[in-house]
């Protein structure tokens, strides 16, 4: 049979197996099989390489879609961090001055190299600010070709006393919400952590579930708003009830048009 160096010890091992332990007709059969599976995981290679070419074609075709978006996401102020800050993954790793610096944070942009199978790169671009020198944080993901991960990222240039990795753990945000998490490390932690990048779940977030769509983490609801608006929708809805039994037309008509006024608002405050 053919296959890889990897296909053919595994079915060696196979073979010596069974060697004792079947009768030579199935022996026989088992080799067949072998023999089939070995034809079926060719054609699975093939279909993996043919598939990566209409990848890398369709990557490219992609670029200026990207390059026009982000044209236009520079023209809405704060897009990228309220885009992080309504992810749940990411937000998880934001504390307040985490989110502060996000805030000059201008563009994003995710490349993956040519032979796709071999990595990709994150930039982010920052506004001249009060925490560190870089105009660009980046961070690459690369594959060998034993298909071993590795990764390496720009050297943060910290301000003076400003080293947000060096700060200490924070419960709250800004606007003095309890957090639904622990918050030990800081976002610009993930920068010089190299310990798996086989496993790097930001980096996978961030490619393949925010860069395909970030508009839909920006425009994300105020959860905190919809539960307020909902508890106010109750309350008035009693309210019309108490209205109805006791006869009162005229305050239920108010009441109703204090709820046809409340429009929520769809863009991100």
């Amino acid at each position: 049979f053919v296959g890889n160096e990897q296909e053919v010890g595994r079915y060696s091992l196979i073979l010596t197996s069974i060697e004792h332990q079947c009768t030579a007709p199935i022996r026989l059969t088992v080799i067949m099989v072998l023999d089939v599976q070995s034809l079926f995981s060719r054609l699975n290679e093939q279909a993996s390489e043919e598939i990566l070419k209409v990848e890398q074609k369709y990557n490219k075709l992609r670029q200026p879609f990207f390059q026009k978006r982000s044209e236009l996401i520079a023209k809405i102020p704060n897009f990228w961090v309220t885009t992080f800050v309504n992810h749940p993954q990411v937000s998880a790793l934001l504390g307040e001055e985490d989110e502060e610096a996000l805030h000059y944070l201008t563009r994003v942009e995710v490349t993956e190299f040519e032979d796709i199978k071999s990595g990709y790169r994150i930039d982010f671009y920052y506004d001249e600010n009060p925490y560190f020198e870089n105009k660009v944080l980046s961070k690459e993901f690369h594959l060998n070709e034993s298909g071993d991960p590795s990764s390496k990222s720009t050297e943060i240039k910290w301000k003076s006393g400003k080293d947000l990795t060096k700060r200490s753990s924070q419960t709250q945000n800004k606007a003095g919400k309890k957090r639904q998490h622990e918050e030990p490390e800081s976002f610009f932690t993930w920068f010089t952590d190299h310990s798996d990048a086989g496993a790097d779940e930001l980096g996978e977030v961030i490619k393949d579930d925010i860069w395909p769509n970030p508009l839909q983490y920006y425009l994300v609801p105020d959860m905190d708003d919809e539960e307020g608006e909902g508890e106010d929708d109750d309350d008035d809805e009693e309210g019309l009830e108490d209205i109805d039994e006791e006869g009162d037309e005229d305050d239920g008509e108010e009441d109703e048009e204090e709820d046809d006024g409340d429009d929520g608002e769809v863009c991100p405050k």
